[in-house]
């Protein structure tokens, strides 16, 4: 089962986006993270595994893979709390797979709830490519 979420990152003053690919396997139940992942988003794995069990649904009991790319940007902060939340729900067939011109970036409460964005927002989106 998998799952590809759209969320976005900063270096400085510049986004770029981040792909969240949830991968859910057979195997012994273990989480992993990979794609430089700071420790506030390897702590999401707590946040997203009390959220997903709040609604009543069950964690996978199996190997679940979060995998951030790019696999060669650090990846900081609690802000991919929503978009692992989302893909693990899609990869279970819980909700439908997020569209590809959607991005969502929110730390994730116990009790599914997103804390609010800091304000001004100092993630900015990418800029649009162009010709």
């Amino acid at each position: 089962m998998y799952a590809h979420v759209v969320s976005l990152g900063v270096t400085g003053l510049d986004g770029y986006p981040v792909t969240v690919e949830t991968h859910i396997s057979g195997g012994l139940p273990k989480f992993a993270m990979v794609g430089l992942p700071d420790s506030a988003v390897k702590e999401s794995s707590e946040r997203v595994r009390s959220a997903i069990k709040n609604l009543n649904c069950p964690w996978p009991a199996s190997h679940v893979t979060v995998n951030l790319a790019p696999a060669d940007v650090r990846k900081t902060g609690s802000l991919y709390d929503l978009p692992v939340f989302i893909g693990i729900l899609a990869a279970q067939q819980y909700i439908p797979q997020p569209e590809p011109h959607q991005a969502f970036l929110g730390e994730l409460g116990w009790m599914v709830h997103c804390a609010p964005l800091p304000v001004p927002c100092p993630w900015p989106l990418p800029p649009k490519r162009r010709a």
